[in-house]
């Protein structure tokens, strides 16, 4: 059985070809399902609101077979970089340690994917819910048999990262260390001017010169290498490292693919360390994701990636205070409850909040976090005034929100979140929530380096066609709107609205998993019990 393996399944994984979905039509390569996706468009006037339900034909196509898949990170020898890298060897060997709360066995707790469930049907017999491991929905990567690799400014070997970081416990460290110390970062790009200054004393690992069209170069060499030297199929980059501030959006420099890449032949200053990266992930075919808030994704990086049918992701991992928002402000604008505003106040003593003690790099973090109620707020015209359009205003009315991050180095990464939702109930009352969260940060934060590395290759394998108006079958849109559970910031389509919704995010990506499988979205209307 393979060291991976759960329950019956050897592969890990449920055989979704036996799940009976028909009309499907599985090989045993692939499976092409016919997927009806049902929506409403809706016309408002002063007088009625007119609605017109729609219907579009699909047909959807997965192939079966897992591709052999690396995970670059850039900032693999940061916190997150370490942990992670820690966490996939503890649970490929399965190596258990002990703290003072006794025995500890590995796992991936906090992964959405490995370490929780979805409401797949009922059983027949006894009315009840069918839930299953999202892993076993469709056939996807196992964490474990990633291939690790990556850069960073500071030359530590993993083992000695994951001293740094203090994250783990000893007697864990200790164990696989021997694994990480073969573990070496390979040189990374450093632009000084783009994160804190007190990031200088690590940077002793960087690729020579300013030429940015050579750094380019580079880095597609060594995907390229990375993936021949261990014999894969699909390379994933993750950019984990530290938060830059925002790049200036220039007419003429990022604001088309042809101007980015002419601004990276030219070295133009305004051309970020991860938006290099996304380039070159871009150009040679390896899904991009970002896990820091700042602008990567400039409009020539985003032209870029469609021109190339290429797939990115983003921004910034949404793993403790802002998740938490994102349930909470929804749960209070929908029960008409009206926040006022929002004060949120961190400390954490990690390397992120020091790099995040600077200003320019605090704004990048600030404006991912403060953007997170905003559809929520204006979904509620009821609650909130929209926007008067005669006046040209951009935005309604809206709750107060306030960020706040200081650096505090005694508590390391346990981060510390204080959050005041001050709200307007009926007839003027007021109401006041205070949550205190404690986190640790990054064994928060690597469970979702996981599952968004996981789900990028996933979605490679995923087609489509509309039918009958198209021919040739072909790949998902280039923006990774489906990741948006696991991020603060969603990347989405130009053009369309950001869902912040949590509770939206998870059921779209749901929708979509079952739509894979050829089921029809149940939801929770649960009709058989509301009828004789």
């Amino acid at each position: 059985m393979a060291p991976h393996a759960t329950g019956p399944y050897t592969n890990g994984h449920v055989d979704t070809a036996a799940i009976d979905s028909a009309p499907v039509h599985p090989t045993a390569a692939r499976r092409d399902i016919p997927v009806v996706y049902r929506g409403a468009h809706v016309v408002a006037d002063a007088d009625k609101i007119q609605v017109t339900p729609t219907v579009q034909d699909f047909e959807f196509k997965t192939v079966r077979k897992v591709q052999k898949t690396g995970l670059m990170m850039v900032g693999l020898g940061g916190n997150n970089g370490s942990t992670l890298s820690a966490t996939i060897i503890a649970n490929r060997y399965n190596i258990s340690w002990r703290t003072k709360e006794g025995l500890q066995t590995p796992n991936y707790i906090g992964s959405v994917l490995r370490a929780s469930t979805m409401r797949l049907g009922t059983d027949p017999a006894t009315g009840k819910d069918f839930n299953i491991p999202i892993s076993d929905v469709l056939p996807m990567v196992h964490p474990n048999d990633l291939v690790l690799g990556g850069w960073d400014i500071s030359s530590w070997p993993l083992d000695k990262a994951m001293n740094r970081a203090q994250v783990l416990d000893y007697d864990l460290q200790r164990q696989v260390a021997p694994y990480l110390a073969k573990i070496k970062p390979l040189p990374s790009i450093y632009y000084p001017d783009f994160i804190a200054a007190n990031q200088s004393e690590r940077a002793d690992n960087v690729i020579p010169g300013d030429n940015k069209q050579d750094h380019l170069e580079h880095i597609r060499r060594d995907i390229r290498e990375f993936k021949a030297t261990h014999g894969l199929d699909r390379v994933i980059v993750f950019w984990t490292a530290n938060t830059e501030r925002y790049s200036d959006l220039i007419p003429g420099v990022n604001d088309t693919a042809v101007n980015l890449l002419k601004a990276i032949e030219t070295s133009h200053s305004e051309v970020s360390p991860s938006t290099l990266f996304a380039v070159a992930a871009i150009l040679e075919d390896a899904p991009f994701i970002n896990g820091a808030p700042q602008n990567t994704f400039v409009p020539g990086c985003i032209a870029l990636a469609e021109e190339r049918r290429s797939f990115i992701g983003g921004d910034d991992l949404k793993s403790g205070q802002t998740k938490v928002k994102s349930v909470l402000a929804e749960f209070l604008v929908n029960a008409g409850i009206k926040p006022l505003s929002i004060a949120s106040y961190n400390h954490l003593g990690n390397n992120d909040g020091r790099n995040l003690s600077s200003q320019a790099q605090f704004k990048s973090k600030e404006i991912s976090k403060s953007s997170v109620v905003d559809d929520m707020v204006d979904a509620n015209h009821l609650l909130y005034k929209p926007a008067d359009k005669s006046l040209a205003e951009k935005k309604g009315e809206h709750p107060d929100h306030v960020v706040v991050i200081k650096y505090v180095p005694a508590v390391g990464d346990s981060k510390r979140a204080i959050d005041e939702y001050y709200s307007e109930i009926m007839m003027g009352g007021r109401n006041t929530l205070n949550i205190f969260n404690e986190c640790e940060d990054s064994l928060l934060a690597t469970p979702l380096i996981l599952d968004l590395t996981v789900l990028a290759e996933l979605l490679t394998r995923v087609t489509y066609r509309r039918v009958p108006e198209d021919g040739e079958f072909q790949s998902l849109y280039s923006v990774l709107s489906l990741l948006s559970y696991m991020l603060k910031a969603p990347l989405v389509k130009p053009g369309t609205d950001v869902v912040n919704s949590l509770s939206r995010q998870r059921l779209a990506l749901e929708q979509f998993l079952k739509a894979c499988l050829g089921l029809q979205n149940e939801g929770d209307l649960l009709l058989n019990t509301r009828i004789w």
